[in-house]
């Protein structure tokens, strides 16, 4: 049996790509400098606060740059993706700011804190298998008999780009 193969990695142009894109929807998170760091690295240092972002970590931007791209016709239909937490939330959240139905798969012992906030950025969450990899195989089987689009969390080009 042969393996499917994989969409290309993203390359460098492709991520100062997406940055133009998601500096259209999202301010760069905070810089700061903490003398006593410096100090113990033996370093000046710089420490770049992701918990800024509108769901607290990194990934929203890979959620935005990702939905920017999605052709209208998908967004119409919507999208569907199996997550534990940040990467529901970013999908959740850059479907809200695009207008896009997005329905997020979590295995049922999900962390119900990351279950709520994906729920309050307006996603449908469906609690589906023991693990990720069961809920990961619920979406798939979801978004195809829905039309959904599914968003693979790691084989996604636009969305690690961002």
């Amino acid at each position: 049996m042969t393996q499917p193969s994989l969409p290309p990695l993203p390359t460098f142009a492709d991520v100062l790509a997406a940055r133009r894109v998601i500096n259209r929807y999202l301010r760069p998170p905070p810089l700061h400098n903490y003398p006593l760091l410096d100090e113990l690295l033996g370093a000046q240092v710089w420490v770049k606060h992701e918990n800024y972002q509108p769901i607290g970590a990194f990934k929203v931007r890979g959620g935005v740059n990702f939905m920017a791209q999605l052709p209208a016709e998908q967004r119409a239909l919507g999208v569907a993706t199996a997550s534990t937490g940040n990467h529901g939330q970013s999908v959740a959240y850059a479907a809200r700011l695009f207008g896009v139905k997005a329905v997020i798969v979590a295995p049922e012992g999900a962390n119900p804190v990351k279950v709520a906030a994906m729920r309050a950025y307006g996603a449908e969450v469906r609690l589906l298998g023991e693990d990720f990899e069961a809920a990961k195989k619920r979406c798939a089987e979801a978004a195809a008999a829905e039309g959904l689009y599914f968003v693979s969390s790691g084989d996604e080009p636009s969305l690690i780009a961002g």
